[in-house]
């Protein structure tokens, strides 16, 4: 197992290679958090922030943000040109959203950049997808998360990395009614034992970046909750290449 010094000599070498990374869904929680994490470590020469529109952003020069239409993505191509490492952290909910909007975000939109990043050069694409993703689930939720990861499994991409988090633990905003019963309902079983069913937003964003530095360990790599834990706390998770 990796200890922390062998995690930082990893971002050390990672930041010799001048590598460059985009962000979808930045304002996300999850995102934000990941931003946070890319800002305070620094192992990207250029990291463009990609949204509908512009926020405020205490970040590094090394940051940009770049405004597109979701729906026109292929006439932003030159946005994601020359960037190798993508992270995608879209998503909403069918409550928010409609099932339609639901799907417009978290399938059409995720697909839609996936497919122009690869075309630009993308080699190592990341998603954050959700525990349960399932193609063949009868749950919408579920069986939309699994299609998108079985479609970027056909992409092809040199290196893959889906993240299936449980409950996001997080101070959102605007807090959704299922997953703030759920929260109430579950703190006794996450306090007993945190890495089971839910994890930080913090928590994804930190396993995210201490596993795009070191050596992939298959060509799709799939992370589920506990994976999660133990890659942010810079120990090699158990990882599995599941085609489904």
């Amino acid at each position: 197992m990796a200890d922390a010094s062998d995690a930082d000599s990893r971002m050390e070498r990672f930041k010799t290679l001048g590598r460059q990374a985009f962000v979808l869904g930045y304002t996300g929680e999850v995102g934000k958090m990941l931003v946070e994490e890319l800002n305070k470590y620094k192992i990207f020469k250029r990291v463009v922030l990609i949204g509908r529109r512009q926020v405020p952003l205490n970040v590094g020069p090394e940051f940009e943000q770049a405004v597109v239409d979701f729906d026109r993505l292929t006439e932003h191509q030159e946005i994601f040109a020359g960037i190798d490492t993508g992270f995608c952290c879209l998503g909403t909910t069918r409550g928010q959203a409609g099932k339609a909007g639901f799907i417009k975000v978290d399938k059409d939109y995720v697909l839609a950049a996936a497919e122009v990043a690869k075309l630009q050069g993308c080699q190592h694409f990341s998603l954050v997808s959700s525990v349960g993703a399932d193609k063949d689930s009868c749950i919408l939720y579920k069986k939309t998360k699994g299609e998108v990861e079985e479609a970027l499994r056909h992409m092809n991409f040199d290196r893959l990395s889906i993240y299936r988090p449980g409950l996001l633990l997080c101070d959102r905003q605007q807090r959704r009614p299922m997953e703030k019963a759920a929260m109430i309902f579950l703190k006794p079983i996450t306090s007993c034992f945190p890495t089971l069913l839910s994890v930080p937003t913090a928590t994804v964003a930190k396993a995210m970046l201490n596993n795009v530095v070191k050596p992939a360990e298959s060509a799709t790599e799939l992370y589920e909750n506990k994976d999660i834990h133990l890659l942010a706390k810079n120990v090699t998770g158990q990882t599995k290449d599941k085609k489904s």
